[in-house]
Parts: structure tokens; sequence; C-alpha cells
């Protein structure tokens, strides 16, 4: 990823959060010679070592990926900035965004317990606090036939990105007036680049 210094997320555990928080990925890696791409959600371990997803098992891309490098990239909250907000419009439009990229090698999940504990926890991760819903309260059956129509896998991470532009390159009135006028907007990136832009002018 192309990333100038002023736009690097340093911190890794501004990264991490980044994961977290905008969990649901693009799986990018090779397959009969061609790049291909899966949308999904992953999630972190506990020690922050490996990424856990699967793929449906008729989706072909967790063929030929065991072993592989693959790039994992996580898209953060991004927005058009206009010239018009600053105090000259002698000046090009641009877009603040968030984004990480994970390196790193997959080995498929074999293990039927695994599977499921990995299942369990995307679940868990993702349903409402107090939900009525868990798989454990699953038909047996029923959970055997779901875990086989997936391919469960993990990656090893070995290398994170991270990148924040988010007007750094611009004075701090000019940041401060984008900041402005994206907290007027009712849209969600907007808010959530505003309150980046906010924390790294701190």
């Amino acid at each position: 990823m192309y990333t100038p210094k002023d736009f690097k997320i340093t911190d890794e555990s501004v990264a991490l959060r980044v994961i977290e928080e905008h969990s649901f990925a693009t799986l990018f890696s090779q397959h009969d010679g061609k790049p291909v791409a899966t949308h999904l959600p992953l999630l972190l371990n506990k020690e922050n070592t490996y990424l856990y997803g699967h793929f449906a098992r008729p989706n072909p891309q967790w063929k030929e990926i065991e072993q592989q490098t693959v790039l994992v990239v996580f898209h953060g909250p991004h927005c058009y900035i206009s010239p018009s907000w600053y105090e000259s419009d002698q000046t090009v439009p641009t877009w603040n965004y968030v984004s990480v990229h994970v390196y790193g090698e997959v080995e498929l999940i074999k293990d039927e317990n695994e599977l499921v504990d990995s299942l369990d926890e995307l679940v868990s991760t993702f349903e409402a606090p107090g939900s009525s819903y868990s798989l454990g309260d699953l038909d047996p059956a029923l959970l055997t036939g779901m875990s086989r129509g997936v391919q469960g896998f993990k990656i090893k991470i070995n290398q994170i990105e991270g990148k924040a532009k988010l007007s750094q390159n611009h004075s701090t009135e000019r940041q401060e007036r984008v900041i402005h006028q994206l907290e007027q907007k009712p849209t969600t990136d907007e808010q959530q680049i505003a309150s980046w832009m906010k924390g790294n002018l701190k």
C-alpha cells in the first residue's frame, strides 16, 4: 500500500482497532493463475496473531489458497473532501480514508471442533447483547450440516500496514474547516472521518 510518512498508522493498536471495528474485509489470493477476491467477515484471535474466517464451500478460492501469502484489506471510513471548504478554492478535491492491509499465510481448518468454535465466536461477536440466538442451541444435525457447507481457515498474520489519510498535508486551519463541514453531514462515514481527524489534531 502506498503510504506517505504523514499518513502511516504507526501504532499497531490503532490498526488492530480498525480491523475489529471494520471486520467485513476483502481477501485477495491467486486461483488458476489469476487474482481473486472474496468479501467476508474476519475475526482476530485474542493474541492478535491469526485472523479466522470461512468460505462457502462451493467458492473455489479456498482450493488453492493453503500456504499462499494473501492480502486482506479492511476498509475503514472514507469520504469526499471538497475544496470549497477551504479558505481558498484554488486547490483540488481529495478523498480521506482509513484502511488496513494484512499479509499472511492461510491454513485450512480441518478440525470440526475448531471450525465450530470459530463460527460460534463469529456469531457471538455480531449478535446483539442479550440476543436469544446461539449456535449452541441448534440441533446438532443442523449444525453439522452447516459446518459441512463451509471451509474454515485461519491466516497467520505476518505483516500489518495501516493508512489514515486525514488531510495531514494541509494546515491546521484547513483541517479544522474540513472537520466542521464533515460534522454537519448526517452520514456515518463523514462523522467517523471527522472524529479521526479531531483525534489526529490532539
